[in-house]
């Protein structure tokens, strides 16, 4: 039996390439944020591009930090990406003229990459974790990446009640200085490449997730 995936439907740009994605490996997929659907759903994909304090506005309207704290409580599995990684981080260093904290599930902040070249966009390879589920298969492939912010540091102590005891799979990648590239964190996962937009290994990535819910 397919998986039912809800992409949450918050007003975060286009996310007809999720949905396409998700549905290519073998999801039922529902674009939406109706309660019910977000809560009963297989699996949450949390998607998210521009300005983090804008997508937690639109979070925010959609009841997106209530739904998703209480998938987790739940042991429901939730996987956000770019954006809709970095939220679920405790805050971002995005300039803006009404700041918004961020979920808190992970410890630390999104800061702006020091580099060169900033946004980061393009191609790049990933320091995969120890022990991955989402990256079997792909460890060696590149990823597809755009973004100007990232979370530079780590703690193996999360600050989330719900995930005291789990011990995090991180994953990192470089450009300019070293960053989260993604983490599995017992039901929450994140990356900060697209994977809807990463080619055969981003779905094959999907399909990984797919399977473990």
């Amino acid at each position: 039996m397919s998986k039912h995936v809800v992409v949450l439907d918050y007003g975060s740009g286009n996310v007809r390439s999720a949905v396409r994605a998700l549905e290519k490996v073998g999801a039922l997929v529902e674009l939406t944020a109706d309660p019910g659907a977000v809560l009963g759903a297989d699996g949450l994909f949390v998607p998210g591009v521009g300005n983090f304090h804008a997508c937690m506005e639109g979070l925010l309207a959609a009841q997106g930090p209530l739904l998703i704290g209480r998938r987790l409580a739940g042991s429901r599995p939730v996987l956000g990406v770019c954006v809709g990684m970095q939220v679920l981080f405790e805050g971002s260093g995005e300039p803006t003229a009404r700041p918004q904290e961020g979920l808190g599930e992970w410890p630390g902040r999104v800061e702006r990459l020091t580099a060169p070249v900033v946004p980061h966009m393009g191609w790049a390879e990933v320091d995969v974790g120890s022990g991955s589920r989402l990256f079997a298969g792909v460890e060696t492939e590149r990823f597809y990446f755009v973004h100007s912010y990232a979370a530079h540091d780590w703690s193996l102590h999360p600050t989330s009640r719900a995930f005291e005891e789990v011990a995090p799979i991180v994953t990192h990648a470089t450009h300019g200085e070293r960053f989260v590239a993604a983490v599995e964190n017992g039901p929450l996962s994140g990356t900060q490449f697209h994977p809807e937009k990463s080619g055969e290994a981003g779905l094959t990535l999907l399909e990984n997730w797919i399977r473990s819910l």
